[in-house]
């Protein structure tokens, strides 16, 4: 056995790779030629950050890892599963030559054996990613704003941004945080909007609001599976599950922290009232423990998924 980078045409011996070794698994969702493909295909795709495990020729395992410190569980076709624990070993050698310090890991809370597999390995599961949903007819009676203004958020807000809850956020730079927010793809920049004492004042909470027809009804998707929510605070630069009506808030803790996130969660409503929507969704790390009790209080639970961390 031999473990390699990916090169052009492991695309198909990846998709039958997965389908073979999580088929089992509980909400099992095949692979696609076509999704793969589509990943492999992207601009910012390193072929580097894909190992596959071959014996005799043919690729019967892989694991997979990315900049952020994201690792994948090793697939292995039945009969190799034994090459999973050589696999994993490789990527997290990689990873740390290339300087990472943690790994971490998303999956579905229900795979009993990926968790034991990761705590094998070293992964713990400290936090969960908790998804919400609250419909506009069971909005709270909208919070008296105490002469508070809500205007949109510019670049000189960033470094407030940042520090407002200290290690939320994963843009490492003001820099980073503006392409976020600024150059998303996905979301213009008017959805990011801001509390402040009066209108040139710094911020003192804000929020994202991601509204598009094309996207998804956060009521039609498993809120269990490790999708990260695009729009979440604390999620930049990670691949995104895109959710019409969205809504993230990002609150300093204190005793003002539910108030001045209903003054933001009226404004969400306002604006998602003249839409076709009817339905925010929320998504939030449970070591945020202000703005998880906050969504606990307002919204309605759908689901959620461990995270497994380790250091390298």
């Amino acid at each position: 056995m031999t473990i390699r980078t990916y090169q052009p045409g492991d695309d198909s011996a990846q998709v039958s790779i997965y389908n073979e070794a999580a088929a089992d698994l509980p909400k099992f969702k095949p692979a696609s030629l076509d999704e793969v493909r589509r990943r492999c295909a992207a601009p910012d795709f390193d072929p580097t950050t894909r190992l596959y495990a071959i014996d005799n020729g043919r690729p019967v395992g892989y694991a997979t890892f990315s900049a952020s410190g994201r690792v994948g569980v090793p697939w292995c076709r039945r009969g190799f599963e034994h090459l999973a624990d050589e696999l994993l070993k490789a990527a997290l050698a990689e990873m740390k030559r290339r300087g990472l310090t943690s790994a971490w890991a998303g999956y579905r809370g229900d795979w009993p054996t990926v968790a034991e597999f990761l705590g094998k390995h070293g992964f713990a599961s400290r936090r969960q990613m908790c998804n919400y949903a609250l419909d506009l007819i069971e909005l709270p009676t909208p919070s008296v704003r105490g002469g508070l203004v809500c205007t949109e958020v510019v670049a000189g807000d960033l470094p407030a941004l940042l520090a407002m809850v200290p290690g939320m956020l994963r843009s490492a730079s003001p820099t980073a945080l503006g392409e976020h927010l600024f150059g998303n793809p996905y979301f213009g920049a008017s959805s990011v909007f801001a509390l402040r004492e009066r209108p040139s004042g710094p911020p003192l909470a804000a929020a994202i609001l991601v509204i598009h027809p094309d996207y998804a009804n956060p009521k039609a998707i498993d809120a269990r599976m490790p999708c990260f929510r695009l729009g979440a605070w604390g999620t930049e630069g990670l691949t995104h599950k895109r959710i019409n009506g969205m809504f993230s808030v990002l609150v300093p803790a204190g005793n003002d922290a539910n108030r001045m996130a209903l003054d933001l969660l009226s404004t969400a409503a306002e604006r998602l009232a003249e839409t076709n929507a009817a339905t925010l969704a929320a998504q939030v790390s449970s070591d945020c423990e202000h703005l998880d009790r906050f969504y606990r209080q307002y919204f309605r639970e759908q689901g959620s998924f461990p995270l497994y961390e380790r250091q390298l």
